[in-house]
């Protein structure tokens, strides 16, 4: 009779620093597991602590914690194996996987490449992993490693198959950005394709400040077909029955490193055979399309960053444009209509138009809209510095004041009732600075910042359809951008359309393209010099702004880090 290797991959949404209840869902987790007769169930990188915890690792209280957390989990009757991450701080500064069996840990498998780019900085916390480990069933032998230790190749995935491995298991925290989940998906099928071997992947899911992590773990036969992966940004459990036999059909030579680390076989004893009380279910969940994936880490960002921060409700100022539209629905989707408000603050510039899509989108969401005119308020700011512009034009000084007039009415509901302020920004208006410091982007959380304003549109399109009703009033996407900050004013008078602008600040931005690289693909050359001062002299203003969902390769903050003060504007 064949023996067969039960696999359960726990997909789980750890909160930094929340050790007990990370330890309660890894506990409950491990019962599912059990009672599905799974021989070995894995979880995510760093699931103890939650991913990334910074600069918690540099308090010695925290790692004490962490330390005492373990051996509670290690006492826990618990039959299958367990692989799960945790800081090992007792004797080194490793990013470890553990593996515990009969209430031992085994071993703790150290992380050997550490990203130190982006949004990672690992190096900062941990020193890398110098051996590894082949762990012995008797009648199978599976290795671990973490993350970035699966993207370098060759690397210990290889090294773990030349020492016999049939299973490799990958424990990861690796953030979403668009259409990522596909790349890994490639990337992992050419490993298994090369090392013939089955390969388990364990990602997390959940938002942390301005991370977001997908999920869409994925366990891969020998041959590169995906025997079952899990949903994506939704904590999941996925299982799968493999044949280690399957892998050792075809084993070929694989090019190592020329420094292989040292491997050290631990040997579980006799691994007695599983009683089968419950069958298992492999399943395979499609990626979402592209729209649909943004709005769901949108939502997941959003709402996990609500949440893990204790506000239980929120606020959105609408303005009857696009950018409030959409994170206004956004809003309603993370906390429901009983914990969301919304409130329009008009001015004599507020449009006939833009009156009637905010009370319509409100009116849509079955929410209360509150209104506050600013008109007095703003008359009352003119007298006041009248002395001081005597004789002076009224320029975008008076516009800003319109808007940090309405940031601080946000704020003033904000602080008498503790709601979280949702700035409603887009990456094209961050970029470029087409914003004002403590006025728009006055709040807690700016949910849609790391989107271009091209992306929004789409987006909205994309909320319609799915509700499949007009939750957006057409004429809010139809329209032309506005900030109604004096009269006939339109964005396409401070800046080019944004179906021009967009593609070059993704150049610019993003792929890192110089000044001359994007006028040879097209560009007007005094265009692309406005464009690139406005990006470089906006910083100081994004270095104030609110946290946002990361979905882009590139967002502003930890992606790319550019000084205030400079002058080389190219």
């Amino acid at each position: 009779m064949k023996r067969k290797f039960r696999i359960a991959l726990a997909q789980i949404n750890s909160t930094v620093g929340a050790l007990d209840q990370n330890l309660d869902k890894i506990i409950s987790y491990a019962r599912r597991a059990e009672e599905h007769g799974c021989d070995i169930v894995a979880y995510p990188e760093l699931a103890l602590t939650g991913y990334p915890p910074e600069d918690l690792l540099l308090k010695k209280a925290f790692n004490l914690d962490v330390s005492r957390t373990l051996k509670k989990l290690i006492k826990e009757k618990i039959r299958p194996i367990m692989v799960f991450g945790y800081p090992d701080f007792d004797g080194g500064k490793y990013n470890s996987a553990a593996v515990i069996y009969n209430n031992k840990l085994v071993a703790s498998v150290n992380k050997f490449m550490l990203p130190n780019y982006g949004v990672f900085d690992e190096k900062r916390y941990f020193t890398p992993g110098n051996g590894t480990y082949i762990f012995d069933l008797g009648f199978m032998r599976f290795g671990v490693n973490i993350c970035e230790d699966i993207w370098v190749t060759p690397g210990t995935t290889e090294i773990l198959t030349l020492h016999g491995a049939n299973l490799v298991i990958n424990i990861s925290a690796s953030p979403y950005t668009i259409r990522k989940e596909k790349y890994r998906e490639t990337m992992i099928q050419r490993i298994v394709k090369r090392c013939h071997m089955f390969l388990a992947f364990c990602n997390m899911v959940g938002g942390q400040d301005e991370l977001v992590f997908d999920g869409y773990s994925m366990i891969f036969n020998p041959e590169g077909e995906m025997l079952a992966s899990a949903k994506t940004f939704e904590e999941d459990m996925i299982f799968a029955e493999i044949d280690p036999l399957e892998s050792e059909a075809k084993r070929f030579t694989i090019t190592v490193p020329r420094q292989i680390p040292p491997v050290e076989i631990k040997r579980l004893g006799d691994f007695k055979n599983r009683k089968r009380t419950k069958a298992i279910k492999s399943v395979i969940n499609p990626p979402p399309s592209r729209e649909e994936e943004i709005y769901k880490a949108l939502i997941l960002g959003t709402t996990d960053y609500i949440q893990k921060n204790g506000f239980s409700e929120v606020v959105v100022g609408l303005s009857g444009g696009i950018d409030s539209a959409v994170t206004a629905v956004l809003a309603y989707d993370c906390v429901g209509p009983e914990r969301m408000h919304l409130v329009f603050m008009p001015s004599e510039y507020t449009q006939d138009q833009s009156t009637k899509d905010a009370k319509k989108l409100a009116q849509n969401l079955g929410i209360p809209l509150q209104t506050f005119p600013i008109d007095s308020t703003f008359q009352c700011y003119k007298e006041m510095l009248k002395g001081s512009f005597k004789g002076l034009k009224e320029d975008i000084t008076e516009e800003n004041l319109q808007a940090r007039i309405r940031g601080n009415i946000l704020m003033a509901l904000s602080n008498k009732f503790k709601w979280l302020v949702l700035t409603t920004g887009n990456k094209s208006e961050v970029s470029v600075g087409y914003s004002t410091l403590y006025g728009d982007t006055a709040g807690g959380f700016a949910v849609i910042k790391d989107l271009y304003k091209t992306e929004v549109f789409k987006l909205a399109r994309y909320y319609n359809r799915k509700e499949k009703r007009t939750v957006i009033p057409r004429s809010v996407i139809e329209k032309p951008p506005s900030a109604e900050l004096r009269h006939n004013q339109k964005d396409t008078d401070s800046l080019p359309p944004y179906e021009v602008l967009d593609p070059i600040l993704k150049l610019y931005i993003e792929q890192d393209r110089g000044q001359k690289e994007i006028i040879d693909r097209g560009y007007d050359e005094e265009l692309v010099n406005r464009i690139i001062r406005m990006v470089d002299l906006a910083e100081y203003k994004r270095r104030q702004s609110p946290p946002g969902v990361k979905i882009t390769p590139k967002a502003f903050g930890r992606d790319r880090r550019m000084p205030i003060t400079q002058r080389y504007f190219r």
